[in-house]
Parts: C-alpha cells; sequence; structure tokens
C-alpha cells in the first residue's frame, strides 16, 4: 500500500495564479493516481492593503507593476485566459482587492475542524469569481456557514484574533523557506516546487516522492 504523501502549500487568497495552481496541482495529483494530503499554509502578497479599496483591480496592477492602465488591462486578459485554460472563469470587474489576513484566520479556524480544503476553494471562488468581500467578518462568517461551519462561532474566532498566531506562525515558516513568491509546494517535506507549474510536473514529482521513498 502507498503511503499518503505530504503537501504543504503557501498560498494567498487574492492570489490568481495560487488559484489556478491550485487547479493544476489538483489535476497533477489524479494523474498520478497517488494519495496525497494538503495542507495550506497562509502568504500575504501585499500585507499592506487596507480592508476597504478605493481602487480597481486593474488601477491596483497598473500601480503595482508601474505600467499604463491598459497595460494592466492586457495582462488582466492574458491572467483571465490562463484560467479559463483550468476551468475558472475570473471575473475582475466585480473582484474587490482587500487585505487577506482574516481570511486566512478564517482558513485555520476551518483546519482546526477538519473543513480547510472546502474553506479554501469557498473563499478562493468567492473572490475571484463571485466579487464576494473576502476581507469583512461578517462576509467571511457567511462564506463559513455556506460550508457548514457556525456562523456566530466564525464572528467570535475572527474578532478575537484567535488563529492570528497560527497565521503568523506560517509566516516565519515560510520565511525560514524563503518564500518570496506563491504558489509554493512543499513535498513530503523535502521536494519544493515554485509557482503554477503544469499538471505533469506535480505528478512527476509526486512519482519522484514515492520512488525514493520505496
Amino acid at each position: 500500500m502507498v503511503s499518503t504523501i505530504k503537501v504543504d502549500i503557501w498560498s494567498d487568497i487574492a492570489c490568481p495564479f495560487c488559484y489556478i495552481g491550485k487547479r493544476k496541482f489538483e489535476a497533477g495529483a489524479a494523474a498520478s493516481g497517488l494519495p496525497v494530503e494538503v495542507e495550506f499554509h497562509s502568504f500575504e502578497l501585499a500585507p499592506d492593503t487596507p480592508e476597504d479599496v478605493e481602487e480597481s483591480h486593474v488601477q491596483l496592477i497598473a500601480q503595482k507593476m508601474g505600467v499604463t492602465l491598459a497595460q494592466a488591462r492586457e495582462m488582466e486578459q492574458n491572467v483571465l485566459k490562463l484560467a479559463h485554460s483550468v476551468g475558472l472563469e475570473f471575473d475582475y470587474g466585480r473582484l474587490k482587492p482587500t487585505k487577506t489576513l482574516r481570511a486566512h484566520e478564517l482558513l485555520h479556524y476551518a483546519k482546526a475542524r477538519g473543513r480547510q480544503a472546502e474553506m479554501k476553494e469557498r473563499l478562493m471562488a468567492a473572490y475571484f469569481t463571485e466579487g464576494r468581500h473576502v476581507g469583512r467578518v461578517s462576509e467571511l462568517a457567511d462564506l463559513a456557514a455556506e460550508i457548514g461551519l457556525d456562523r456566530d462561532d466564525v464572528v467570535r474566532s475572527l474578532n478575537s484574533d484567535e488563529h492570528l498566531s497560527d497565521v503568523r506562525a506560517d509566516l516565519q515558516q515560510a520565511a525560514r523557506y524563503g518564500i518570496r513568491g506563491v504558489p509554493f509546494f512543499v513535498f513530503d517535506g523535502r521536494y519544493a516546487v515554485s509557482g503554477a507549474q503544469d499538471a505533469t510536473t506535480f505528478a512527476d514529482v509526486l512519482t519522484k516522492v514515492k520512488e525514493n521513498a520505496a
């Protein structure tokens, strides 16, 4: 019997390549036929982002990258095409940029209750395809309730920063690994893959892990 392979993934809710990379990893894992156990870890690409942002996504891209709005729109279109290639339909027109710290705290809350995978998918879909505000406690609590978590208890947890130390621990571990960009995948605590690689790359790494463990 093949042992389950642990995969630790550092990513941010507001990172398009993290969502795209998630889909590619899932496809690679399925193609490999190997059992995997996934744990998501927190990473904030823009920790200084406020909860409510006046600028649109394309304006933020232009500011961050130092390009024109036309160039930023072209960059958006390229990401949309890449997302579409893995079955995701991003809606940048409705997207609400926000600070993702609370969302990461919610992921740790869900993890403690065995629901991290469902919560991760729900948050990313809400942010990229539904125009939901994933920085507000009330909206996060609604999303948590949609996957069966206790809404009132989620509000309590987020308002008390119950899992803030867990988020900080993830960020500190990312710093120890030298992670500067996400998504970042660590297989079996030994093999690292950076970026939204093709599904075949993930399948190959999983196979390599299995062979070296034999």
